[in-house]
C-alpha cells in the first residue's frame, strides 16, 4: 500500500503563489508556452509592456501576448481548497468592490465574478460545516458480500449495522473511531479502524479531507 505523508501548506506555497504579486494565485492563469501560473490580473498587467515570461524568459507572444495564456480553473480549485479562508475572502473583496462600484462591469457576468457564490455553493467545505455521514460495519470483502448476495442471503446484507451521523467537518477519523468506540460499547481488547470501501483510512484525516481525496458530492 502507497505512504501517505503530511506535509505543511507552507511546503506547497510555491506552487500556489503568484511570483508576480507574492500572493496566492486569484484566477489563476497559465502561459501555455511554458506551463508558469500567475494571477489573471497580474500577468494582464505584466505583458502589457513585457513579452517574456516573468520566470524563465520564454516569449510569449511577439505581437498579441494574451492570445498565449489561458485561464487554469484546476488550479485555482486546488488553491481555494488548500488555503483556508482564501475563497472566502475573495468573494467578499468582489462584493464589496461592486457594492461601491454599482456601473463597474462584471467580466462574463457570473456569479463567482460577482462574488456571490458562497463555499458551499463552490463545493467547498468549511471546518465548522456540519457533515453527514453513514456508516456501516465492516464484516468482509467486498467480493465476498458480493457473493453473499447472489446466494440468497439478502436479508443478512440489509441488517448489516447502517448508522448515520452529522459531525463537523474538522473532525479526525481517530475522533470518530473513539466516538463508534464509546457509542457502539466496544471493547478496549478490539481495534476500530474506519475505511472508506476497502481501504483503512489514516487517523489524521479530517472529513475534509476525506471529501476531497475520494469522490464525494454534497
Amino acid at each position: 500500500m502507497h505512504r501517505t505523508t503530511r506535509i505543511k501548506i507552507t511546503e506547497l506555497n510555491p506552487h500556489l503563489m503568484c511570483a508576480l504579486c507574492g500572493g496566492y494565485f486569484i484566477d489563476a492563469t497559465t502561459i501555455v508556452e511554458c506551463l508558469h501560473s500567475f494571477c489573471k490580473t497580474c500577468i494582464v498587467r505584466y505583458l502589457e509592456t513585457n513579452k517574456y515570461c516573468p520566470m524563465c524568459d520564454v516569449q510569449v507572444h511577439k505581437t498579441r501576448p494574451l492570445l498565449s495564456i489561458r485561464s487554469d480553473k484546476t488550479l485555482q480549485d486546488i488553491v481555494y481548497k488548500l488555503v483556508p479562508g482564501l475563497f472566502k475572502d475573495e468573494m467578499k473583496r468582489r462584493r464589496d468592490f461592486y457594492a461601491a462600484y454599482p456601473v463597474a462591469e462584471v467580466p462574463n457576468g457570473s456569479n463567482e465574478d460577482r462574488g456571490e457564490v458562497s463555499e458551499q455553493d463552490k463545493g467547498n467545505l468549511t471546518d465548522d460545516e456540519i457533515v453527514s455521514l453513514s456508516i456501516e460495519f465492516y464484516e468482509e470483502s467486498r467480493e465476498e458480500k458480493k457473493g453473499s448476495v447472489e446466494n440468497g442471503d439478502l436479508e443478512k446484507e440489509k441488517k448489516n449495522g447502517l448508522r448515520f451521523l452529522r459531525c463537523p467537518a474538522a473532525m479526525t477519523v481517530m475522533h470518530l473511531a473513539k466516538f463508534l468506540r464509546n457509542k457502539m460499547d466496544v471493547p478496549s481488547k478490539y481495534k476500530v479502524e474506519v475505511l472508506y470501501e476497502d481501504e483503512p483510512l489514516k487517523e489524521y484525516y479530517t472529513l475534509m479531507d476525506i471529501a476531497y481525496i475520494y469522490p464525494w458530492r454534497r
